[in-house]
């Protein structure tokens, strides 16, 4: 019976198709059209992730004093509210340039954010490696221009003067020195922040109170911490690190070279760590065979569907990225991803900006007690991807 109800109703809506006028048959068709991008916008906008309000207690920090006990948590600095008050100025006057809404100067030269969910058997490793280098490279007594060219930076379009610069879009002060460390522990129920305060407490009174340590009441996601540790940040270059210690940290050395070649006037840049060029090493032809096959599988995708300067980028998901300061407001307020794909994000939000982007090949070495499900998560990061995209693309998301 119902199988004859159904060739029926085809039966009619052929005959109705056949002797339906044009003009018809293409409204039929552009409302179909309409009804089904209306209904695929509902889909992306009900999955397409929103991250959740900010906890009072998050927009703090705790740090070492100067005679080793734990200080009061004091409120973190952010940039956005500045800038925010300077695009509202900006506004009044009606003049949007670059130029009024500069974002405010940097007190430090440079913030590595990290961020942490249960790290303490790897996390003191890292941060050894990481501070060692940051006080060679940043520490305030060091007036020197270093190899790396890591000091006393000057952006295109700046000028020096008596030790203070200015860049283009306005902003001026002097040439900041010395460094910080946010700690980021995303929702972290093993002992990550005392490992992380232990480790300041050893540096002694003069560098323990370069490092910052905030908690995350609840598990945000690798995005979601790099992101709020990034909003805090006082530093003229921001980079964040994974808490593995995977990447050679020495290597921002390069980074930073290769950041200064592509920023803007403005002093706007991206450099993003690779590890491209070990794709035929033996340390990842020993991955297994269903690893790979989703590697490659993945980087297709990013082909796919991602726009064309950000999908030329080879590795977009290693953790060992560097930011201009400039470049921080048109990026991080804009964020959605919280998982896994917020690399991306980045990249593509970087690209709508016109912020100029560097690969650099770095060193990297695989690391014991990745909490990286193969399968799983890279099926969660091929769905995120699509949902990223089709956010951004259909207007779920937005700039303003």
């Amino acid at each position: 019976m119902a199988s004859v109800i159904g060739r029926q109703l085809v039966t009619t809506i052929a005959n109705t198709v056949k002797d339906a006028p044009p003009y018809m048959l293409a409204g039929y068709f552009l409302l179909s059209l309409f009804v089904l991008t209306q209904i695929f916008y509902l889909l992306i906008y009900t999955v397409a992730p929103t991250p959740r309000d900010i906890l009072r207690s998050e927009t703090t920090y705790k740090h070492i004093e100067a005679n080793g006990s734990i200080g009061t948590s004091k409120p973190l600095p952010y940039w956005k509210n500045a800038y925010e008050q300077r695009k509202r100025t900006a506004r009044e006057k009606g003049d949007l340039s670059d130029s009024n809404i500069g974002i405010e100067d940097a007190e430090v030269s440079m913030s590595l954010v990290v961020p942490a969910f249960n790290e303490e058997n790897r996390l003191g490793i890292m941060l050894k490696e990481a501070v060692g280098y940051l006080q060679k490279e940043y520490g305030k007594d060091n007036s020197r221009i270093t190899a790396n060219g890591s000091m006393r930076h000057r952006p295109k379009g700046a000028q020096e003067q008596n030790g203070h610069i200015s860049l283009a879009n306005g902003s001026t002060g002097k040439v900041p020195t010395g460094w910080e460390v946010l700690i980021v522990s995303d929702g972290s129920t093993d002992k990550t922040i005392d490992t992380a305060l232990e480790f300041a407490r050893s540096l002694g009174s003069e560098s323990a109170g370069s490092i910052r340590v905030i908690s995350l009441v609840e598990n945000r996601g690798k995005g979601g911490a790099v992101t709020h540790g990034m909003r805090h940040v006082r530093g003229e270059y921001a980079v964040f690190a994974d808490a593995d210690g995977a990447s050679k940290f020495e290597d921002l050395g390069k980074l930073l070279r290769e950041l200064k070649k592509v920023q803007d006037d403005d002093g706007r840049g991206v450099a993003v760590g690779s590890r491209a060029h070990l794709v035929g090493s033996e340390e990842v032809v020993k991955r297994s065979f269903l690893r790979n096959l989703l590697m490659h599988s993945f980087h297709l995708l990013l082909w796919i569907l991602t726009p064309k300067a950000t999908a030329a980028i080879r590795d977009t998901q290693c953790g060992f990225k560097l930011f201009s300061r400039p470049a921080l407001p048109y990026i991080i307020p804009h964020m959605h991803s919280e998982s896994w794909i917020f690399d991306v994000e980045m990249l593509m939000l970087a690209e709508a900006a016109s912020i100029p982007v560097a690969e650099v090949p770095i060193g990297w070495h695989e690391v014991q007690g990745s909490k990286l499900n193969v399968l799983w998560d890279s099926l969660g990061m091929a769905w995120g991807l699509f949902v990223l995209r089709a956010a951004w693309a259909m207007g779920v998301y937005s700039r303003t």
